[in-house]
C-alpha cells in the first residue's frame, strides 16, 4: 500500500512523534511512503535550528535520519516555511537573510506536492493541526 503522510504539528507536539512512529511502521510493514509533507508548524521538524532539551526526544534529528536513511521524499511547504523562518540557502539569499536553516534531505516546495502525493497514494494520513 502507498501512503502519503502529512505532519502539521511542531516537534514538541506529541503528534509529531506519533507521525514518525507511524511512518516507521509503514516501512516496517513493507508498504511505501509516496511523500512526507510538512505543513503549518510541522515545518519546524525540518529546521536545523531547533534545540531540543537533553531529556526530550530530538524529533527534527530523528525525522532527518529517517528521511535520509530511507531516501524518502520529504517536502516542507515553502509558504509555511517562509512564514516561520524555515528556509534553505537559496531562499535565504533571495530574501536577504544571513543563512538557511533547512536540514539536508528536505525540499522546499508548494502545496501542489501534497496534491500530487494524494493522487499517487492509496491512503493519506495527517497528524496534528487545528
Amino acid at each position: 500500500m502507498k501512503f502519503a503522510i502529512s505532519v502539521f504539528s511542531a516537534p514538541h507536539d506529541p503528534s509529531s512523534r506519533r507521525a514518525l512512529l507511524f511512518a516507521q511502521a509503514v516501512l516496517d510493514g513493507g508498504h511505501q511512503i509516496v511523500r512526507l509533507f510538512f505543513y503549518q508548524d510541522g515545518v519546524y521538524n525540518a529546521a536545523s535550528t531547533v534545540v531540543t532539551p537533553q531529556d526530550e526526544q530530538d524529533l527534527p534529528r530523528q525525522w532527518h535520519d529517517f528521511v535520509t536513511h530511507n531516501a524518502l521524499d520529504g517536502v516542507v511547504c515553502i509558504a509555511a516555511g517562509l512564514r516561520r523562518g524555515v528556509i534553505n540557502d537559496q531562499e535565504a539569499t533571495r530574501y536577504q537573510r544571513q543563512a538557511g536553516n533547512l536540514m539536508p534531505g528536505w525540499e522546499l516546495s508548494g502545496l501542489g506536492q501534497l496534491h500530487d502525493a494524494v493522487q499517487a497514494a492509496d491512503r493519506v494520513v495527517c497528524f496534528g493541526g487545528p
